[in-house]
């Protein structure tokens, strides 16, 4: 059984290490900021899924009043194909809803079709939309 838990700094090595395992590292994103920004705004909606006392599971959701979001969601390589992506995300959307928020957007980059493919199955679809992108910090 996987235990959905708020995330705590003492986490950070080792979600930094899931998400370099599960292929979500880029080079302009620097994932100890990205921490830091998160703890920051919204930590709530922060969270790992731990099975057998190991992290193996991050999603790391928002609302700021209009819309929702779901960024960094993983699951270790060696767990996957036993449901916990989706605890993860049945657990973001139920903690998203009890914030009143009315509907969650997601960025999948358009090469990674299976998990386009998980997030229908999930109930989500395509939207009409184009997502445009301003970095007002750099991170490198």
């Amino acid at each position: 059984m996987l235990k959905i838990r708020q995330f705590n700094i003492a986490d950070k090595k080792t979600v930094i290490h899931l998400w370099h395992d599960c292929n979500l590292l880029v080079p302009w994103n620097d994932p100890e900021k990205d921490i830091q920004r998160k703890l920051n705004v919204g930590a709530d909606f922060f969270l790992v899924g731990e099975f057998e006392d190991a992290i193996v599971a991050s999603v790391m959701g928002g609302y700021e009043g209009h819309r929702g979001f779901v960024n960094y969601l993983a699951v270790a390589p060696m767990f996957r194909n036993r449901g916990f992506a989706q605890a993860m995300m049945s657990e973001i959307e139920t903690r998203l809803n009890a914030a009143g928020c009315p509907k969650i957007n997601l960025m999948v980059r358009n090469s990674n079709g299976d998990i386009i493919e998980f997030y229908q199955s999930l109930g989500y679809e395509l939207d009409q939309s184009v997502i445009l992108g301003k970095r007002l910090i750099p991170d490198n």
